[in-house]
């Protein structure tokens, strides 16, 4: 406990810790201040990324950095999967929707390009071990595939296409669940001597004890779901006043803030050229929503939601999902990368979120988007193979 209260008194950034209690108390005192909760939940959020970077950096020195970026994107999913399952009790189901196909956009887009960008600008050619790139990037290719069927379905029977869905979906969701459960197997027991880390990563600063970093992991967890399902209550409502679309707050804004924690271990970790954990962080945790959350939310919505959830996405949602996807796919191919791959990969979900931001605010259905997947699949062909 002595380090940890000498690592906040030595690091300025960890002072805003007192934000947590203040949103706290806020929330309870003026509940209908949504714009000031807003603030005032990612001033909170932002030291608590921080210390959960540094607790989980200390883990993954102890069981490496393969399994300490699966170990961070989990414990930063299980915090979007609290808050998605209060949306669903509420009933907000494209919320929720909105939140998963944001989130694995944010993960596999910004979080991975800017992890190559800034460990890029420290390091002129970074290398990794592209097997792990390569499992998460054909697990989130098949979910995505997944997430076309329902639409597919309901389109053919107007008349019981909701029906359908619904059926495939639960369908779907357990087949998810079984894919990702295989592919645990195959990452960390039979054939997890193809995943090893590429020993190329500085020497870190003294860690903490495991036990103090794993208790501190858990504490921060549980912390960030709070200050985090502050922050999805208040987001829409100061959304409306800032004159941002339902679309942008909950495909941007609530993915980049649900991945702070996380962002914060891979930006560091690829500044310290530890890019297997980088990679193990975005791509795991963008194919951990697809093939774990996600199925795990429609099973969930039989119990606690007023309905049923199925996987039908609106067709936007699922073309950048899909470019996303295949984008990944052909970065991670090579196990090599620099800053200017990173910066593409930032423009790309740049290009996603401006066209999110033009949607009116008063405009409830999500912006429906058309392109040619051959010619997007083409192009981050030529990307991956002209980048450096």
């Amino acid at each position: 406990m002595n380090l940890l209260l000498k690592e906040i008194r030595h690091n300025p950034l960890l002072w805003m810790l007192v934000f947590v209690p203040i949103v706290l108390v806020a929330e309870h005192a003026a509940p209908s201040a949504h714009t000031a909760l807003f603030v005032l939940a990612v001033l909170a959020i932002v030291p608590l990324a921080a210390l959960l970077s540094h607790a989980t950096e200390t883990v993954a020195e102890k069981t490496g950095d393969a399994i300490g970026g699966l170990l961070n994107a989990t414990l930063g999913n299980l915090t979007e999967l609290i808050i998605a399952i209060a949306a669903l009790h509420a009933g907000e189901y494209m919320l929720v929707k909105a939140s998963i196909a944001g989130a694995i956009v944010t993960n596999s887009l910004f979080m991975l390009g800017a992890s190559f960008l800034l460990g890029g600008l420290r390091h002129h050619v970074q290398e990794y071990n592209r097997a792990g790139g390569r499992l998460y990037a054909a697990l989130l290719l098949m979910a995505t595939i997944a997430l076309l069927a329902p639409a597919a379905v309901a389109n053919l029977d107007l008349a019981r296409g909701e029906v359908m869905a619904q059926k495939l979906s639960t369908g779907l969701a357990v087949l998810l669940i079984c894919a990702y459960g295989l592919g645990l197997l195959f990452s960390l027991k039979t054939h997890k001597e193809l995943f090893g880390s590429e020993e190329h990563g500085e020497a870190g600063d003294a860690r903490w004890p495991i036990g103090l970093a794993v208790g501190t992991l858990i504490v921060v967890t549980v912390l960030v779901a709070l200050v985090s399902e502050i922050f999805v209550s208040s987001v829409q409502k100061a959304g409306e006043t800032l004159g941002l679309s339902p679309a942008f707050v909950g495909f941007i804004i609530v993915a980049l803030v649900g991945a702070a924690a996380e962002m914060a271990v891979a930006f560091s970790a690829a500044r310290k050229d530890r890019l297997d954990m980088s990679v193990s962080i975005a791509l795991g945790s963008a194919s951990q929503i697809a093939l774990f959350v996600a199925p795990v939310l429609v099973l969930l919505s039989y119990v606690v939601g007023p309905k049923p959830m199925d996987l039908q996405f609106w067709p936007g949602a699922v073309t950048m999902v899909m470019i996303a996807t295949v984008t990944s796919c052909f970065i991670t191919n090579s196990g090599r990368s620099a800053w200017f791959v990173g910066a593409l990969l930032v423009f790309i979900y740049a290009i996603f979120a401006m066209t999110l931001y033009v949607v009116p605010p008063g405009s409830h259905s999500p912006v429906q988007v058309t392109v040619h997947v051959g010619s997007g699949i083409f192009a981050t062909r030529l990307l991956a193979q002209t980048a450096y």
